[in-house]
């Protein structure tokens, strides 16, 4: 039988050997952190040797592609005529031109591009189809939008279908929605702008499908089978042209308001129909009807809201309003709120002046985003009701500007 001293030693033998052992993971793993610091280090001073490099041939090369400019313009190298309405109506110099507070923020390549474009007279208006002719600008800006399956970016606005102004007073008495849309994909369920508050609570606007377009009213998902003159499958929308997009809506026939609850669209001044309507103006032609009962808009929460870029959905709470982005470019989105059009005059009106068109001469709006900002994460109401849009993204990437 161990003695009391040799059960002591044995016991403190053994915590010895586990202190030992445990000084031994411990610097294992000091060991290991310090070889994987080392790394970190070494992988990061690459990277920035490499962006270094990167950089310094970025500057090189629009360095040289100022070069050329100036010795064509001291060459007196000739040009084609300038169009004077040009905003860039001092000298037409380089100088002149890539010093402009519109121009002097963009890359070297751009300002390379617009330039030449601006010599020869080819800076187009936003829609590039024909009709609609709007006046020559420079530089127009746009906000474009990643979609899906990138970083879900967007404009968050304040900006609320149902009480627009604060006084409590809805679109569902009726409105005019209008903005422009290039389409970089063309997919299901996409929306350029939207809010989707509840089951009763739609107001969003895109596409549903390379033929169908799909419009949220109320109660209402309106997605027929859609035609326009000339198209015989669909919406005629592809990717990478502009569009003037007008929707309209006549109100609902609630006792308080009298609408008669007629949904309408107008792509590049053409009406759209569901499938087998008419352009007359009774309820089943058109793109039909939608109820959107007072009731109906007492509903507050995180996708009151109207996003750009995608559309709210309450479904989403309480992890994400964010749903159905679309990979696209935005302009001049305005919000009345009254049906302004049956006959296609405004909408044609709209269209026909492109996006030179100023909204704010024009009673009853409510809302109005030029997104022409070209800088900064804000997109300002110009409306006067103050409903500004802020940047936001799912992921790591905001909306980014860009040019015409």
């Amino acid at each position: 039988m161990k003695s009391f001293k040799q059960k002591a030693k044995e016991k403190a033998d053994r915590l010895e050997a586990e202190r030992l052992l445990a000084e031994e993971k411990a610097l294992e793993a000091r060991k290991w952190e310090d070889w994987h610091h080392e790394r970190e280090l070494e992988q990061q001073r690459l990277q920035e040797q490499q962006d270094e490099i990167a950089q310094r041939e970025a500057q090189e090369y629009e360095l040289r592609l100022q070069q050329q400019l100036l010795r064509e313009q001291e060459a007196q190298i000739p040009s084609k005529p300038i169009d004077t309405r040009i905003i860039y109506k001092q000298s037409f110099t380089w100088q002149a031109f890539s010093n402009h507070e519109k121009i002097i923020n963009l890359p070297m390549s751009e300002k390379v591009r617009l330039y030449k474009l601006a010599q020869s007279r080819q800076v187009d208006r936003i829609n590039q189809q024909g009709g609609g002719v709007g006046t020559a600008a420079a530089v127009k800006y746009v906000l474009t939008f990643a979609g899906d399956g990138g970083p879900d970016d967007y404009v968050a606005t304040t900006f609320n279908p149902d009480n627009y102004d604060g006084t409590g007073t809805g679109l569902n008495h009726g409105f005019t929605v209008s903005y422009w849309i290039k389409p970089n994909e063309i997919g299901g369920f996409q929306q350029a702008l939207g809010r989707r508050s509840e089951t009763n609570g739609r107001f969003h606007f895109g596409i549903k499908s390379a033929t169908k377009v799909h419009v949220g009213v109320g109660a209402a998902g309106k997605d027929g089978n859609t035609h326009n003159d000339g198209v015989e499958t669909g919406h005629g929308m592809e990717a990478g042209n502009w569009y003037h997009m007008l929707y309209t809506y006549g109100g609902d026939d609630h006792s308080s308001i009298g609408g008669d609850r007629h949904v309408r669209i107008w792509i590049n001044g053409k009406e759209i129909y569901k499938d087998g309507a008419d352009s007359g103006t009774g309820n089943e032609n058109g793109m039909g009807t939608a109820n959107w009962q007072p009731s109906w808009t007492d509903t507050v929460n995180d996708t009151s809201n109207v996003y750009f870029g995608s559309r709210t959905d309450f479904n989403g709470l309480p992890d994400s309003p964010y749903s159905q982005g679309w990979a696209c470019s935005l302009s001049e989105v305005a919000i009345y709120k009254e049906e302004k059009d049956e006959d296609g005059t405004f909408a044609n009106e709209v269209y026909n002046g492109g996006t030179s068109y100023d909204h704010t001469g024009n009673s009853n709006l409510v809302g109005y985003w030029k997104l022409d900002e070209g800088s900064g994460t804000t997109a300002e109401d110009l409306s006067g009701n103050g409903n500004h849009g802020t940047f936001g993204t799912e992921g790591t990437a905001l909306p980014t500007w860009g040019t015409r």
